[in-house]
């Protein structure tokens, strides 16, 4: 059923509202966040039986092995999910409780990529793990075994955030036709969200873009044959602003590499 849940990614359009840098410039308008606390949730999984089970999500990251990503992700409930925002924030799970099924003295790094659907035809302690208020995570199997034995099933775990590590710059994939651009923005260190974005090209001034769905970022406007600049702000209100990322010549579905927080 959660495999399910997860397959239906086509509809998450209707649940959401609609590496090295050049010359960038890091800075901060407001004092991070404590990640330091845990808190109780439970956790299931999912075993991938097609390789296009990997492909996809609601966050927009696609292919999560070809996006550096691998198996270390995740799936949140609706109380966790923040209608999207929360995508690329990483968390640190433990098993708890169970004596039967944790492996002691683990604990795993996930990054969130996908959303776990509500399902209201069930409870929420009667399979409808998603289901607000629940604080729920749904892991690949190759992860949760880290933590627990598969046959654990639904597992009470313990979740804090923390900051995300990433190799290399935030990556901005270019996507769209015409005058319509949208961005993918992923491989984001730090608070690993994203708030906000602007763009800029050599002829014009800085462009708010705007959350399509999940770190899929969109604007009208013409920006082609003009370098391409880029502002991104996570959560805690930390900006970084990478210039020049994308060429004069850029093209639609190429990617290109910027700063990246806290560098």
């Amino acid at each position: 059923m959660v495999l399910l849940l997860l397959l239906l990614l086509p509809f998450i359009h209707s649940l959401l509202p609609t590496s090295t840098a050049h010359f960038s410039s890091f800075s901060s308008t407001s004092p991070s966040a404590s990640f330091s606390e845990w808190r109780p949730a439970r956790a299931t999984y999912y075993a991938a039986a097609d390789p296009r089970d990997v492909v996809g999500g609601a966050c927009g990251y696609g292919d999560l092995v070809k996006s550096g990503y691998g198996m270390a992700t995740v799936g949140l409930s609706e109380a966790l999910f923040e209608r999207g925002q929360i995508c690329g924030a990483c968390f640190e799970l433990r098993c708890v409780e169970d004596l039967r099924w944790c492996i002691p003295g683990t604990s795993i790094i996930l990054t969130a990529t996908n959303f776990c659907a509500p399902n209201y035809g069930f409870t929420t302690d009667g399979g409808g793990h998603c289901n607000p208020p629940n604080k729920h995570f749904v892991l690949p199997i190759e992860s949760f075994e880290k933590i627990a034995i598969w046959k654990a099933g639904n597992m009470p775990v313990q979740y804090r955030r923390i900051k995300c590590r990433k190799e290399g710059g935030i990556r901005f994939t270019i996507d769209g036709s015409s005058i319509f651009i949208s961005v993918l923005i992923s491989n984001v260190a730090g608070a690993g969200d994203v708030s906000a974005v602007k763009i800029k090209g050599s002829r014009t001034g800085w462009l708010s873009m705007g959350r399509n769905w999940g770190q899929n970022w969109h604007i009208n406007a013409d920006l082609k044959n003009q370098p391409l600049s880029f502002e991104v702000t996570n959560s805690e209100g930390v900006t970084v602003t990478s210039y020049s990322v994308a060429p004069k010549d850029w093209n639609f579905g190429q990617s290109f590499e910027g700063k990246q927080f806290g560098s």
